[in-house]
């Protein structure tokens, strides 16, 4: 986070050097040696989609982690040996000298400075009191804290030496000393008879503009993110557009040619398009955009090809970095094989940028599992623990097409379990327009909360998967798709509910049964959930008798426990309790089977069950 915030900030001010801002880290000698994240900086830092021109790191080490030795808590000799993968220099410092300590910095900083690198000051000393207020650590470590009560303070060694050396003499430093803590008690004083904010100012310097997520129903009006068919047209045009003497791999070309299709009305808008759209028409408006994931330049199922290779020189070509009306510009690159410290730096990029859009996508929707402590610590709390608002976009692709446990499921239940609050978004689209007006309303609203959308896998080809060019122009994000058919309000005694990617498995299903008697309904954005626009979409099917949830995930995962909340409590004024139904996989430890032919058949029976023919 650290990393990310600097090297954000030297962006704004144009810091080519990375002399203006400086990241400094402070570690205990236990976490450093024992933490993954330290490895994962260490080898980010001089990688050039990370680097921020070097990190001061400091570890202050006291030689004990909480109640370990470090005989058990390390396998090497010193903490600070995992920095030697650098080659850097480590500054191993005697913590009773505060010359030599202050002489260590000095030298950290000259080291920084001259060659933009990591730098290491440990700082070997000791633990004079417990781990905190309550404890006690003579209960474990009773010689050591018996040498530590009877060892002079650092403050008391420094005095000594000074006065030795003439400095000044005993009496005027305790003078110094005293009037230190007369300061220090006068001011104590003085703070317990102001009045204390009861907030933090969360929206200054560049977040002046920006304001508290609102509540409620004031959540849910409409941001306009549509854009003219003119810029439709110019900017597809730009995207697809090669310069002279590029040679493209054939299958750039054919790629090229099926967006051209899509300009001309001859097809629909397909995914990737979309995203290339919004993020062109967002740097045209002034807002930067980065996007950072493993293989996300060619994008991990070939969808997005954000760069073209010249075939014969290998050169990249980048078509949004050479948009003519473009006000920002464009970051994307293939990260590091790591998802925690990866995705705390671009957490840490939206936080000193709200005026960026900063994506970060999974390999695969699982993949979110190993950046866990990024998004319980922060990225789900940190609004209401600090008052740290973030406008981060996740993006996990989600869907069961039978790739197994490990590539399916991007683990929408815990990112639901987590929301409270407004604190976070969780989506899962179906549409290439919807992604389209999701983006573009990041930056668009004057608030930002952190996105995450299960993105699609199978659907980024499925030919029914795209959106007509109008729709760019007249639509607006919908939380909730309702079925075309509208003769169904007055007719339909069964209505199912879903979201995502099975939407497209019970339509086909439904043709192939001739169940036109049956709408399908999509929840297209779980969280914040519109409550009172579901109320009044359910109370317009009249003849409703029974209501499914229709999911392909099983049932202890998905959105089932997440949607019990709104659905017996909107079925209860119709008179309708007790007619909702579950349609999905059963409970299961594992996300999904490993063999393709369990996976079908339980596709469809899960469809086939919930349109009434089994």
């Amino acid at each position: 986070m650290v990393m990310g915030i600097a090297r954000s900030k030297q962006k704004i001010k144009g810091d080519r050097d990375r002399a203006q801002t400086l990241a400094v880290l402070l570690h205990g000698d236990a976490s450093f040696a024992g933490q993954g994240s330290v490895y994962e900086v260490l080898n980010m830092s001089e990688l050039p989609n990370y680097a921020v021109g070097g990190v001061v790191h400091i570890i202050v080490n006291n030689q004990i982690g909480f109640t370990t030795d470090p005989e058990y808590s390390r396998s090497t000799t010193n903490a600070t040996d995992i920095a030697k993968m650098l080659e850097i220099p480590i500054f191993r410092v005697n913590a009773d000298v505060p010359d030599a300590a202050l002489r260590a910095i000095s030298l950290a900083l000259q080291y920084r400075y001259a060659f933009k690198r990591d730098v290491v000051i440990d700082l070997v000393g000791y633990r004079r009191y417990g781990h905190n207020e309550g404890d006690e650590p003579s209960f474990v470590h009773p010689v050591l804290y018996r040498k530590i009560a009877a060892h002079p303070r650092v403050r008391d060694i420094y005095a000594r030496e000074l006065e030795r050396d003439r400095v000044i003499s005993s009496e005027e430093s305790q003078q110094l000393v005293d009037t230190l803590y007369e300061r220090y008690d006068q001011i104590l004083q003085e703070s317990k008879k102001g009045k204390v904010s009861p907030k933090m100012a969360s929206f200054g310097k560049r977040w002046t503009p920006l304001r508290e997520t609102p509540m409620g129903e004031a959540f849910f009006v409409p941001a306009k993110t549509g854009i003219s068919l003119e810029s439709v047209a110019s900017l597809g045009q730009e995207l697809i557009r090669l310069p002279d003497g590029f040679h493209p791999n054939p299958k750039i070309v054919r790629f090229l040619d099926d967006r051209r299709e899509m300009l001309a009305g001859k097809r629909g808008i397909d995914w990737s398009f979309a995203e290339s759209l919004a993020f062109a028409s967002l740097m045209c408006d002034g807002y930067m955009v980065r996007l950072a994931g493993q293989d996300s330049i060619r994008g991990t199922f070939s969808q997005r090809h954000s760069a073209f290779y010249d075939v014969e020189t290998g050169a990249p070509y980048v078509p949004l970095d050479h948009l003519s009306g473009a006000k920002a510009d464009f970051e994307v690159f293939n990260t590091l094989l790591s998802e925690m410290a990866a995705l705390g730096f671009e957490y840490g990029q939206s936080l000193a940028n709200p005026f960026k859009l900063t994506t970060w996508e999974a390999q695969f929707g699982d993949f979110g599992n190993g950046a866990q402590i990024i998004i319980d610590q922060f990225i789900a709390s940190s609004a209401f623990k600090w008052q740290r608002y973030s406008g981060l976009v996740m993006l996990l692709p989600h869907g069961y097409e039978g790739q197994g446990p490990e590539h399916s499921s991007g683990r929408v239940e815990r990112f639901l379990q987590l929301c409270a609050q407004h604190n976070m978004q969780v989506a899962n689209l179906t549409t290439p327009v919807q992604y389209f007006h999701a983006l573009r309303r990041q930056m668009i609203r004057d608030f930002r909360i952190p996105l995450v959308i299960m993105t699609p896998k199978s659907l980024l080809r499925n030919p029914r998967v795209t959106s007509a060019l109008a729709d760019f122009e007249h639509s607006v994000f919908q939380e909730l798709i309702d079925d075309d058919d509208a003769d169904l309000k007055t007719t339909a005694k069964r209505v199912v509910l879903c979201s995502g990617k099975i939407y497209y498995d019970l339509l086909e299903a439904r043709e192939k049964t001739k169940r036109t008697d049956i709408p399908i309904i999509r929840v297209e954005q779980f969280y914040p959930f519109p409550r009172a626009r579901w109320n009044a979409l359910l109370s317009s099917y009249s003849a409703l008798e029974e209501l499914i949830w229709c999911q392909e995930e099983p049932q202890n995962m998905g959105g089932w426990s997440f949607m019990l909340q709104y659905l017996p409590a909107s079925l209860a004024p119709l008179g309708k309790e007790g007619k909702l139904r579950y349609v999905g996989r059963g409970r299961q430890a594992s996300p999904s089977h490993g063999y393709m032919h369990l996976h079908h058949s339980e596709q469809e029976k899960i469809v086939l069950t919930a349109l009434g023919e089994l």
